[in-house]
C-alpha cells in the first residue's frame, strides 16, 4: 500500500480520509433574499398603517403648523359623529375627557385640532368648537387639506 497522503492503510484495513478545510466565506445570498422579502412586505403594509377617522377635509391655502408631540384631535365625520383621537365620544363627554388628557400631559395650554368633514353641517362643528372654547381651551385649530390647483 502506498503512502500518498490521501489515504493510508490502517491495521483494521480501513482507509482514513483527510478532512476538508473549513470554508471561511460568508454566503450573503440568503440574507439578501430575506431583506428583499421584508422590503416588499413593508412597502405593501405601510399605506395600511395610517389609521384614523375617514374624513373628507376642505381645502385651503394655509401653511402647516409645526408641533413636536402628538396633537389632540377632535374629528366630526359626515354623519355628525364626534371622535376624540380615533374613538367615538358623545359631545357631552368631550370636555371632561379633554381636561383629563391635558392634566395627564401636564399642560393646560394644549393645542386641539378640529377636523370637520366638508359635508357635515357647519353648526355641528361650531357646537364642538363652542364647547371647547367654553371649557377654556383657547388654542383650537381647524384642520384642512392643501388646496389643489390655482
Amino acid at each position: 500500500m502506498g503512502a500518498n497522503g490521501s489515504a493510508q492503510a490502517t491495521p483494521a484495513g480501513r482507509r482514513r480520509h483527510r478532512r476538508r478545510s473549513v470554508m471561511s466565506e460568508i454566503n450573503v445570498t440568503p440574507f439578501v433574499d430575506v431583506m428583499l422579502v421584508l422590503l416588499i412586505i413593508f412597502m405593501v403594509s405601510a399605506p395600511l398603517l395610517t389609521v384614523g377617522v375617514p374624513i373628507d377635509l376642505p381645502q385651503t391655502q394655509a401653511k402647516a403648523l409645526d408641533q413636536d408631540r402628538e396633537p389632540l384631535t377632535v374629528s366630526v365625520n359626515g354623519k355628525g359623529q364626534v371622535f376624540l383621537q380615533n374613538s367615538e365620544i358623545k359631545v357631552e363627554d368631550l370636555v371632561a375627557k379633554l381636561e383629563a388628557i391635558t392634566q395627564a400631559r401636564g399642560g393646560t395650554d394644549e393645542r386641539i385640532y378640529v377636523r370637520g368633514d366638508r359635508k357635515v353641517d357647519y353648526g355641528t362643528v361650531m357646537r364642538v368648537m363652542g364647547r371647547l372654547s367654553a371649557a377654556g381651551f383657547h388654542r383650537v385649530a381647524l384642520v384642512t387639506e392643501v388646496e389643489q390647483g390655482s
